[in-house]
């Protein structure tokens, strides 16, 4: 027997089942090459940042500064561009999109650049940051949804369960999660934001109930005790954290189906592309020039790509999102320098140029490939039509002894079932095939 909340999740989510991700309204505003576009600027940060031999990310121009040593986090933000890339081209370019998963295993193998070692760690990602690892886990999580590899995810679900939520502490506002285990527990947005999201996906994946528990208890204490009820997250709002707990209410609206979360996610989104302190003339505003500064964009852009392609939530809210996305691809493109290519750097704020005078950085380079690669992302979902003839009708002959189930946005619904009878109608993803429920 399905419990409540699984229950609630699977009536949220199924309530638009039928519904395609094409949308004849949101393709019309498609019109530029973000195939090509995309391609050029990753192809800038992997000619230019990534050592290819270790799948991790130098902070500058193939190391000139020999400044990577320290960038952690940082490796999972622009990791996360090259798992676009590879499920962007896994069927116009299987070549590109297989050397793509040789980076992410390589990656993996060297922990993600991370300079923190420990003998009692068996994962290799063990960190002092909490926030750090936090933001690791969320990319191998993806890297396992991308490439059908579990074992990143048990790796990220192990580092959860052992080495983040341990640090939590209960308190009568949610759970507290610090952000350095040397500083105590203290309120901070950048920490249990994405501690959220993890433990969300978690759940989404395991089904298991506590990890909701620690989602519900994280974003309690978001919202009672750092959020400021006009949209910010944090003050000052940043664009990562900002985008980071955005997306941990939309996943929390789809496990549970209640529509305070959605709210939030609304409010918090919008805030983050409309207010004077998140843009410049409409684009997102420069936030520094530090290797964390630099690369918050590239956070925020993947989760509001997500909200455009959330069809539980309405039209008009997601064309106003697409619209400013589609602005800042424009913008960006026309301020690169192509005859520079390779060297086609981005910069700080995408309404300017590269001041070609400085040594220019992986964190504005990884902001601006998660752009392009999140709007080809985009385009491609809301511009192509499924093909029906794909969709077949399950019947008795068809159905292995068990077998798992998913909604067509991935989310897992099912596992190891011998039968759907407990599944409202509708279209699935089960044993890799879509399957019509009647």
């Amino acid at each position: 027997m399905m419990n409540r909340r699984f229950l609630t999740a699977i009536i949220s989510i199924l309530c638009v089942s039928n519904m395609m991700a094409y949308n004849a309204i949101l393709s019309r505003y498609i019109k530029q090459d973000y195939q090509g576009w995309a391609d050029s600027v990753t192809h800038v940060l992997i000619t230019n940042f990534l050592n290819t031999n270790k799948g991790t990310f130098y902070s500058t121009p193939h190391d000139v500064e020999k400044s990577s040593t320290y960038i952690y986090w940082q490796q999972a933000h622009a990791m996360d561009v090259l798992i676009y890339g590879y499920e962007n081209n896994l069927e116009s370019n299987p070549t590109l999109a297989s050397r793509y998963k040789l980076y992410m295993r390589r990656w993996v193998q060297n922990h993600a650049n991370n300079y923190y070692s420990s003998s009692s760690d068996g994962t290799g990602f063990l960190n002092p940051y909490t926030d750090d690892m936090c933001w690791i886990c969320l990319t191998l999580i993806h890297m396992g949804e991308a490439t059908e590899t579990s074992t990143y995810i048990t790796t990220a679900k192990t580092v959860f369960d052992r080495y983040i939520i341990t640090r939590g502490k209960e308190t009568e506002d949610g759970i507290m999660l610090p952000w350095n285990w040397d500083q105590g527990a203290g309120p901070n947005a950048c920490t249990n934001s994405p501690a959220c999201l993890v433990a969300a996906k978690l759940y989404n994946h395991y089904g298991t109930e506590k990890y909701l528990t620690y989602a519900e208890g994280l974003y309690n204490y978001v919202v009672k005790k750092i959020a400021k009820g006009d949209g910010r997250v944090e003050e000052p709002p940043l664009s990562y954290t900002q985008g980071t707990f955005g997306e941990a209410c939309r996943q929390l609206y789809h496990i549970t189906g209640d529509v305070k979360y959605r709210t939030m996610c609304t409010n918090v989104l919008n805030y983050a592309v409309t207010s004077g302190r998140c843009v410049n003339n409409g684009i997102l505003r420069h936030e520094g020039t530090s290797m964390d500064q630099s690369i918050f964009k590239a956070v925020l852009i993947p989760y509001l790509v997500n909200y455009v392609l959330d069809e539980t939530i309405p039209t008009a809210g997601r064309r106003t999102i697409l619209s400013f996305l589609i602005t800042q691809c424009n913008t960006l493109w026309k301020n690169l320098d192509k005859d520079a290519y390779p060297q086609m750097y981005s910069s700080y704020y995408w309404g300017e140029k590269w001041d070609t005078s400085k040594t220019a950085s992986m964190g504005a380079n990884t902001s601006g490939a998660s752009l392009m690669e999140n709007m080809r992302r985009c385009a491609i979902s809301l511009t192509t039509k499924e093909d029906e003839s794909h969709v077949v009708e399950i019947s008795q002959d068809m159905k292995p002894q068990t077998f798992d189930v998913y909604t067509l946005d991935g989310k897992c619904l099912l596992r190891g079932a011998t039968d759907t009878g407990n599944l409202p109608k509708g279209i699935y993803i089960i044993n890799g095939r879509k399957r019509v429920v009647q």
